[in-house]
């Protein structure tokens, strides 16, 4: 039980950093697109940079054969968890704000929840259902209060598109993490997903159109950034962190983003390596952000342990 417990306990500041990361990079990567790159060349350096990483690392870990029925399953995996989550989350954040990325985010868990419930036949309280639903509708007023213009409740929806699609690949993955090691799964899903990425058209003249010459340094930290902690470590965090916990717990960190876009908002702004987003942070949307942290604290408090 000890043992279990550490690994519980390991796991969470495993999805903690994770969505820590994330809200920083909701600020940094802002800053980067339309002006240097496309939302579209932006993801491909994203995928195909972690890929990258992700099989250097692997060629070192001891792997399991892949079960040929399992297959189908890693490509759902990349289209769901990668492709499709990267395209709808980089255009989103290009048409919308940092702010409503965090907090659209937010919205996850009960996608999960009900995902899980419907497909993995996890049980949830009467507690932690309205915890959800509190902490949604406090992200959903949140989102809404902050889109001003028709581009940005466009960017809105498709930041909530993303969210559902990650909450389809946080349930499906489960399955695999129970079978083979997290950097063998997480690599897989990279491999089918950069080949789904291949598929999508408008890449190719995206990429053509992409000058490279004009990107100064301060922008090349922050895409690589993106690429070697946005991507490779928190992927590769959640997975390990969906090893010991349910996909509906983990879910649940996805709503801290929101008060870690505000810190990095404030911290960006004030050193000069982002725009200055910080206007949009007022008492209104504090208060309505703090039903969002009740919501998280209804959710995960008690856990049902049979589901971790």
């Amino acid at each position: 039980m000890e043992v279990s417990g550490l690994k519980e306990r390991w796991a969470a500041g495993a999805l903690l950093l994770v969505n820590m990361i994330y809200g920083a990079s909701h600020v940094l990567a802002k800053g980067v697109m339309p002006i240097y790159l496309s939302p579209t060349v932006f993801i491909a350096f994203r995928i195909f940079g972690a890929l990258l990483l992700f099989w250097c690392v692997m060629s070192f870990s001891k792997n399991l054969p892949v079960a040929r029925s399992d297959v189908f399953r890693f490509m759902i995996c990349g289209l769901f968890g990668i492709t499709i989550n990267q395209l709808l989350f980089f255009h989103g954040l290009n048409a919308s704000s940092p702010m409503n990325a965090g907090i659209i985010m937010a919205v996850n868990p009960i996608m999960v929840a009900v995902l899980s419930f419907v497909g993995l036949g996890e049980r949830l309280i009467l507690r932690q259902w309205l915890g959800i639903c509190l902490g949604s509708i406090g992200a959903i007023a949140l989102t809404l209060y902050g889109s001003t213009t028709v581009q940005a409740q466009m960017g809105d929806w498709l930041l909530l598109g993303n969210s559902f699609s990650y909450a389809i690949y946080l349930v499906l993955v489960k399955s695999l993490m129970a079978k083979y090691p997290p950097l063998q799964v997480i690599t897989w899903v990279f491999t089918f997903g950069s080949l789904w990425l291949l598929l999508f058209p408008p890449l190719y003249p995206a990429l053509a159109k992409t000058n490279l010459r004009i990107i100064p340094s301060e922008v090349w930290l922050k895409i690589i950034f993106v690429i070697v902690a946005v991507t490779f470590l928190t992927y590769l965090l959640t997975v390990v962190g969906l090893k010991y916990v349910s996909p509906t717990v983990a879910s649940v960190f996805i709503y801290i983003q929101p008060i870690f876009v505000i810190s990095f908002s404030y911290f960006f702004a004030e050193i000069g390596w982002s725009d200055d987003y910080t206007k949009a942070i007022n008492y209104p949307t504090i208060g309505v952000m703090m039903v969002v942290f009740v919501g998280v604290y209804l959710t995960s408090h008690p856990i049902n342990k049979k589901n971790i």
